[in-house]
Order: C-alpha cells, then sequence, then structure tokens
C-alpha cells in the first residue's frame, strides 16, 4: 500500500506568539516548530497501517529549510521517504495554491491513501484536506477517530453528538484524522531511527518541478488573503458575589449583574 502523509510545520503550542510590525503576520525569530499536532496523528496512523498492510509511507510537506527538521523527524519515526516542496513562492500563496502544489506532488506519488490532520494549530482553517481531495477528485473521509484497510477498502469512525457514524469508501481515498494524543499517542522515534533518518535524502521540488507555472502562484494572484492579525482582549478578572448577602440576596445580584453589567440576559 502506497500511503502519504501531509505534514505542516507549525510553532510549538508553548511558543510566544508575537505580531509582526506589519500587522498580516507573526515573528518567527526564535520560535520553536514542530509538526502539527493533528499531522502527527496522521503519521501515526499511517504507520499503524504500514504495521498492517506494508507498503511505504511518504511523508510531504512545504515550506522554507526549516521544514527538513519536521520531515526528519517523520522519517525517524518510521516513515520511509520524504518530499519538500520548497519554493519562495509558496510563501505568498494562498491556501488554494498551496494545496494545488501538495495535489501536483502527491500525483507524481501514486498514492492509495492520503492522510492529512483534520487542521493545523495555526491558523486553524481546517482547508487542506477537503482542497486536495477536490484538485484529485478523490472521496474524502473527515475527522476520523479510528482507521482500518484490507487492502481495497477503507473503515474509518468519527464521532458525531452523542454517538459515532461508520464510513467507508475504495481506494483511492483522503482521510482527514481528529481525535486527540489519547486516542493515537503517536509513537517516538527510536536511536536507530533518528540515526537512519540524518542519512535520508529528502526529495525538494520547486513549482516548476511539478509542472506548474510560477506565475499563477505570486502574492497578487491570491483569492484568500490576511488582512490584519489582532491578539484576544484581555479576560477581565472574575468577580465574587459576597458583600454579607444571604442566599436570596446573592441570586439577586448575580441576576442584576448579568443582565445590567454583562449583558448575558
Amino acid at each position: 500500500m502506497n500511503i502519504v502523509v501531509l505534514l505542516k510545520q507549525t510553532p510549538d503550542t508553548e511558543s510566544v506568539i508575537r505580531i509582526a510590525p506589519d500587522g498580516k503576520s507573526i515573528v518567527t525569530d526564535g520560535l520553536k516548530w514542530i509538526i502539527n499536532p493533528y499531522d502527527e496523528f496522521a503519521l501515526e496512523a499511517a504507520l499503524r497501517l504500514k504495521d498492517k498492510q506494508g507498503g511505504k509511507v511518504t511523508v510531504v510537506s512545504y515550506g522554507p529549510p526549516r521544514v527538513v527538521e519536521a520531515l526528519r523527524t517523520a522519517l525517524a519515526m518510521g516513515a520511509d521517504d520524504a518530499v519538500l516542496l520548497d519554493d519562495p513562492a509558496l510563501k505568498t500563496a494562498d491556501y488554494m495554491r498551496v494545496t494545488r502544489a501538495l495535489s501536483a506532488a502527491i500525483k507524481e506519488l501514486n498514492a492509495d491513501i492520503i492522510l492529512i490532520g483534520s487542521r493545523a494549530i495555526d491558523y486553524d482553517q481546517g482547508q487542506r484536506g477537503a482542497i486536495v481531495a477536490e484538485n484529485l477528485g478523490w472521496p474524502h473521509l473527515a475527522l476520523a477517530v479510528s482507521i482500518d484497510c484490507d487492502g481495497t477498502t477503507v473503515t474509518v469512525e468519527r464521532p458525531i453528538e452523542g454517538a459515532k457514524v461508520i464510513l467507508e469508501s475504495s481506494l483511492p481515498v483522503l482521510v482527514t484524522l481528529g481525535g486527540s494524543h489519547t486516542i493515537w499517542n503517536p509513537r517516538y522515534a527510536s536511536l536507530p531511527g533518528i540515526m537512519k533518518a540524518k542519512k535520508k535524502p529528502i526529495v525538494k521540488k520547486t513549482i516548476a518541478d511539478l509542472g506548474l507555472d510560477p506565475s499563477e502562484f505570486a502574492a497578487e494572484t491570491a483569492r484568500i488573503r490576511i488582512t490584519g492579525l489582532e491578539k484576544p482582549q484581555e479576560r477581565q478578572p472574575g468577580r465574587i458575589i459576597d458583600g454579607g448577602l444571604d442566599a436570596e440576596g446573592k441570586a439577586a445580584e448575580l441576576v442584576r449583574s448579568l443582565h445590567e453589567e454583562a449583558k448575558l440576559i
């Protein structure tokens, strides 16, 4: 089975995010970068399928040279090959263009199944999987918290309100992974895996290498633009209703505060 996992490198969840002077991006100096956790779930799911069915796992990502670190981490965990789309035009391209490039790269790999996180923890747009599936004309099974494959058919479980639904598709198919670390518990890279990963070649491709026109990825062609970033408002301190009131008085004061001050009722 030929499994492709799409990875995105994102800032560590413990990083302090600062808005850049342009008001449209973040300051990247000094940030620690990691594999997007939901994509790490997808990688773990891919490695489990490989353990069960055999085959190979190829990880694909995009971005500047620092993304190599994320790809080497994936190789150390057990992935077989890695592809990096490294082109300056992708820095200003919107998701419509980025996913077009990812789709072109995937076509060259002849994948049977594509796994990707349901969302990324940076901009949280949740678009990559659906757009890639549309570009390829493949079925898309979304928000899977379990996955199984018998070699021809993929079956996933997806949580819904108070229950779960079981979805099934024939290959080829794209699956986006949801859930949590409790469900997937991604494996750690072993020392031998880390040593092997350092020696594995990473295939680097530009937009032109994929047979696409670089001019179509220029910043002015973007259909979705970030017009501004701002920090959320600081949360106001909590208030304790006391003042020597009895229970009935406290309840009345609470209702008054929610109605007149908080404007919630």
